[in-house]
């Protein structure tokens, strides 16, 4: 049935009906057009232009396997292989998280701690794709960044993107600060793994597809939280922050985890969904080492 050649409108409308039919959700015309621009190599106002134009054999062929990729369930930001982040497009593979709009808390809040530092040092672990680490070094041209990820999958990924936008980020393979030697920063942020190993979740949606490795962080998923927040203030300047994201379930945890550090002026703020999310904390003159 998917070999003739469609038109634009009737191709997004067959490619919904698969759809929704696989996944029992609402219609999903945005996914079918998306899937569709990337085929054509097209916009969306070109769809809404021409939707009498006719595909040939080949275009249909190529959508609909792309529609069969998406109603397995595979992310569509791995089949796009692009994902939006704070304005910015960036390339996204198996090999990274898919950037998520709650992680732009943690940029915002990273942004109000370093706004009156001139030329701040700031070190983004666990980088992924590169998005938190690009987000900040394109609000702040005068800053100097470094990004860190144990996957050199990941760090190509990173680098591509910071090539794609021009962004100066210095991207390092290390096991979180491994090799960061003597380095000290004004500002540390991570979207570290953070997800309970037997969480159920992890089995559904996109997370079957993204990499484990950046999501499950042991039996409590606090064990990468736990090494970040303990090792931290030796690479923190004085009255420097360091910010994590979390679960939504893990606010108290990991604020006992600051305190535990040594670290004050704790506090965790929410998402855009009003989950707690983001946490962080301040280093003293006293704590800094």
């Amino acid at each position: 049935m998917t070999n003739q050649a469609w038109l634009i409108k009737e191709a997004i409308s067959e490619a919904v009906s698969q759809l929704q039919t696989a996944s029992q959700a609402n219609p999903h015309k945005l996914e079918a057009e998306l899937l569709l621009c990337h085929c054509l190599g097209v916009t969306r106002s070109y769809l809404l232009t021409w939707p009498e134009k006719r595909l040939s054999n080949a275009e249909s062929s190529a959508f609909f396997e792309l529609v069969q990729r998406r109603a397995t369930g595979e992310p569509i930001a791995y089949i796009l292989g692009t994902r939006e982040f704070w304005g910015l497009e960036l390339a996204v593979s198996p090999a990274t998280l898919i950037p998520r709009a709650d992680t732009e808390t943690l940029v915002e809040r990273a942004l109000e701690k370093i706004q009156q530092i001139q030329q701040p040092h700031i070190l983004d672990m666990g980088t992924g794709s590169g998005a938190i680490a690009l987000a900040l070094a394109y609000e702040r041209p005068d800053a100097r960044v470094i990004a860190v990820d144990y996957s050199t999958d990941a760090l190509d990924i990173a680098r591509q993107n910071a090539e794609r936008h021009q962004l100066k980020v210095k991207m390092l393979q290390s096991d979180w600060f491994s090799a960061l030697a003597e380095q000290r920063f004004d500002c540390i942020v991570s979207n570290p793994p953070y997800i309970e190993r037997h969480d159920p979740h992890l089995t559904q949606g996109d997370l079957r597809f993204e990499p484990a490795s950046a999501l499950s962080a042991g039996q409590d998923g606090l064990a990468d939280l736990r090494q970040i927040i303990e090792q931290a203030p030796k690479f923190l300047n004085n009255q420097a922050w360091l910010l994590v994201e979390h679960g939504y379930n893990q606010a108290d945890a990991v604020q006992t985890l600051f305190k535990q550090a040594g670290f004050c002026a704790v506090q965790t703020h929410q998402d855009l969904s009003g989950h707690p999310r983001v946490t962080v904390g301040k280093i003293d003159d006293d704590t800094a080492q």
